[in-house]
């Protein structure tokens, strides 16, 4: 098997371990970062699977991973509220967040969404192979740095346009952050680069947190008393991302 599928395929194997492993502490509720832990590992799968399609599976990999992405958005949500109130004082509200997690959070172990992607994980490999043995896999490392060049160039254009939107260049610094880390042996980021994407990310999931959490102020009465101090911090970290994404342009610029 050529390395790069090789590199795949130990990356798949690794990965269902991981989600088997967060689908048993789900189960159980043995800690708060479950479900965190399962919401990376599918990101990682699908950082792993995009450079990857046109091969067997993969778009149906992909299709079961959004969809348990999708399944468990609100309530990876709903914890991150919970926590920032709790921190906050707001020890009521918070709880009240918390109410049912150890019942959803079985739910989500027992999905079909997350039952779903097992069990294509676990035939993966074999339609990996099968590629190989047609041919569907030649150049496997070229395509798959062709498609991870176009993602940075996607990430470039966006940060050089003025009229950018934040929520938007988070997806981007997602994607090309966490396909670096799938194929690092391509080295598309020295760690200098790696660390300002990390910041970056965390500086602009900072806002996108302040900016939830503010449109849900009207619909909850216990969030009013939290507003001002929301609108102070996202406009901080409005300020604080700008000069983190004009580092960034910068940075990628001179790759």
């Amino acid at each position: 098997m050529p390395a790069m599928l090789d590199h795949v395929v130990a990356q798949v194997l690794t990965l269902q371990v991981r989600l088997l492993a967060c689908r048993e502490r789900l189960a159980a509720d043995t800690d708060s970062e479950a479900l965190h832990d399962l919401r990376i590992g599918v990101r990682r799968l699908r950082s792993l699977l995009r450079p990857l399609r046109g091969l067997p599976g993969v778009e149906q990999l992909e299709n079961a991973a959004s969809a348990l992405g999708t399944l468990t958005t609100p309530l990876r949500d709903r914890e991150v509220l919970a926590a920032q109130l709790l921190a906050i004082g707001h020890v009521q509200a918070g709880q009240r967040r918390l109410a049912g997690r150890a019942q959803a959070f079985a739910e989500v172990a027992a999905s079909a969404q997350l039952t779903r992607v097992l069990a294509i994980l676990d035939a993966f490999p074999l339609f990996l192979r099968a590629a190989e043995r047609e041919g569907l896999a030649r150049s496997l490392a070229k395509r798959i740095d062709k498609r991870l060049v176009k993602q940075w160039h996607k990430l470039q254009d966006a940060l050089q346009d003025p009229a950018h939107d934040r929520h938007r260049l988070r997806l981007l610094i997602k994607r090309v952050r966490y396909g670096d880390d799938a194929y690092p042996q391509l080295e598309h980021a020295a760690k200098k680069l790696q660390r300002l994407l990390k910041r970056a990310q965390g500086d602009l999931g900072n806002w996108h947190d302040r900016w939830q959490w503010l449109l849900q102020v009207p619909e909850h009465e216990d969030l009013a008393r939290c507003k001002s101090a929301w609108d102070k911090e996202l406009h901080q970290a409005e300020k604080r991302s700008d000069l983190t994404l004009e580092a960034l342009a910068k940075a990628i610029a001179r790759r």
